[in-house]
């Protein structure tokens, strides 16, 4: 019954016999690592998908295990193959080759392997100065990818100098490694401004404006994917929120990540957060606008009548022309609408022509003025050119040739002598009047015609009202026997030679433009009245016009 109690002992090792060896990693990942490096090697005829999965399942490794790292990394075989697989225009590959480089230099650190650590760095330098001796673009290689977005030289010379093992070599290689850094790269993005806009209590917003500035920023949206690559697990708002604590600087954001060294109310945080698209939308502040009053009802002309209150026979509706069949010959042939002819003729019977008189306002005797003789030697030396030079032309159009037997000719020499002109003035007159044909008709009329104009021109007598010598009260009478003035009380008359308009009688006289058509006194008042228009006011502007469009070139 008393029996001792069972006792479990430990084994103790016999001080002769060597420790246990820890289970080591390299025969599973010998294979693993030799199917990656031919893969790796065999450029764009391996599976890039696979191969791209693969690498990014061996960054949780290498990140978790400092020793699967330093095994990786051990010989040049699986560096060179990540080398060699960054020429490939591939950006998701890309950037796992980068990961992994990165995630396998800081397993080196963390394993304290510092000797294989500056070995490794060699071989990097080795392969950037022989990329750029090549012809291919030098910021276009792994080491410079590396060296720029990532602070993995910054690391790794930080925990040399805190485990003292950064040695004079180990210095040099990571500042030579600098040198390959892209230009520009590396440095920290300043913080945009986000204007804020006054609360109207209209549009869209959003709760966290975190978001909104994620969507909105697209470097920040590569920001996020760059650190996913490396850490999978963390969702994009977490990792908005480490870039909004640490300033964009995505060198500061690994580091931390990696050294698990983020402040409390980060550390606690939901890591796996995601982004929200979905934009909330704020309710309006403002009051709801009453309802407009209705409209008045419409009111027309055409309310309550036969077809608004549908009694209207059908049979006077019609769509369209009324007679669609009808031409415009039938229109015109059908004379039950066209005027009566009896009416039009009384019309006509009605129709007074005398009351149409003839307006003489504006005529020179009648105001009482005279011609004004200011330019008149001028207008007759002009008026005797045309004539000379019409005549010339109407016997002879030759004359006024362009041509030196012509200007040397009899003709032409009296022709400069008569008018005093010069030949391209005489020349010039042809062409004026060969392109105006109304003045041409007008000089026709003037020099051809049946009461051809003399030249001479008659006396305008006064029309002014002048008291006979004996107080009689008659009007002074003019020595041809027209009546000079306005007096008496007779019916409307005109004396000879002069207007007459006073109340004393009276009868149309010659002289007069206004007189009787066809009397050779009204005929002769008319042609001086026609031929002394271009000294008045300006009535010569259309003849003016005529010759400065002739002189041009441009048709009358």
């Amino acid at each position: 019954l008393n029996q001792p109690a069972h006792t479990t002992q430990t084994p103790r090792h016999s001080p002769h016999l060597p420790p246990p060896r820890p289970p080591t990693l390299e025969p599973p990942l010998a294979s693993l690592k030799r199917t990656l490096t031919k893969s790796l090697e065999a450029g764009l005829k391996a599976d890039l998908k696979t191969l791209e999965a693969r690498l990014a399942s061996l960054n949780h490794l290498l990140h978790a295990c400092p020793a699967a790292a330093a095994f990786f990394l051990a010989g040049s075989d699986f560096l060179d193959g990540l080398v060699s697989a960054f020429r490939i225009t591939n950006p998701p590959l890309r950037k796992v080759l980068v990961a992994t480089a990165y995630v396998g230099l800081v397993g080196l650190a963390a394993a304290d392997r510092f000797g294989m650590l500056a070995d490794v760095l060699f071989s990097l330098k080795s392969a950037a100065e022989a990329h750029k001796a090549g012809p291919l673009n030098v910021n276009d290689s792994l080491v410079a990818e590396l060296v720029t977005v990532t602070p993995v030289l910054k690391q790794l010379l930080r925990k040399a100098e805190d485990k003292g093992a950064a040695s004079t070599a180990l210095r040099s290689r990571i500042a030579a490694l600098e040198g390959f850094r892209k230009p520009g790269g590396g440095m920290m993005r300043p913080k945009r401004l986000v204007k804020r806009k006054i609360d109207k209590g209209k549009g869209k917003d959003v709760a966290d404006e975190s978001q909104v500035q994620a969507e909105l920023h697209m470097h920040r949206q590569s920001q996020i994917s760059l650190i996913q690559d490396l850490f999978p697990d963390l969702g994009s708002a977490f990792i908005s929120k480490l870039f909004d604590e640490y300033g964009d600087n995505t060198e500061v954001v690994t580091a931390h990540l990696l050294e698990d060294s983020l402040p409390p109310h980060l550390a606690t945080a939901d890591r796996a957060a995601q982004l929200s698209p979905k934009l909330e939308r704020r309710k309006s502040q403002l009051e709801p606008r009453p309802t407009p009053p209705q409209l008045p009802e419409r009111h027309n002309v055409f309310d309550d009548d036969e077809l608004d209150r549908l009694e209207l026979d059908v049979s006077k509706l019609h769509f369209g022309k009324k007679a669609p069949e009808r031409t415009a010959d039938d229109v015109l042939r059908d004379r039950s609408t066209a005027p009566n002819k009896a009416a039009i003729l009384s019309a006509l019977a009605a129709f007074d022509s005398d009351d149409d008189e003839r307006d003489d306002t504006y005529d020179a005797d009648d105001v009482g003025g005279t011609v004004d003789n200011a330019n008149e030697e001028a207008d007759g030396q002009k008026d005797a050119n045309e004539e000379t030079l019409y005549k010339a032309f109407q016997a002879d159009p030759s004359v006024f040739d362009r041509q030196a037997t012509t200007r040397r000719g009899p003709a032409r020499g009296k022709l400069r002598v008569e008018t005093g002109m010069t030949d391209e003035a005489i020349e010039g007159w042809a062409v004026m009047l060969a392109r105006n044909p109304g003045q041409k008709r007008r000089l026709e009329a003037k020099y051809n015609g049946a009461a051809a104009f003399t030249g001479t021109q008659t006396e305008i007598l006064s029309t002014a009202w002048r008291a006979s010598p004996a107080g009689s009260g008659a009007e002074e009478s003019d020595p041809d026997g027209g009546s000079s003035s306005r007096g008496g009380r007779g019916g409307r008359g005109r004396g000879v030679g002069g207007r007459g308009r006073g109340r004393g009688g009276g009868g149309r006289g010659g002289g007069n433009v206004a007189g009787p058509t066809g009397e050779k006194e009204t005929e002769a008042a008319r042609r001086r009245k026609e031929a002394s228009k271009g000294s008045r006011a300006n009535h010569n502007r259309r003849d003016q016009r005529a010759k400065k469009m002739a002189r041009g070139g441009f048709p009358g």
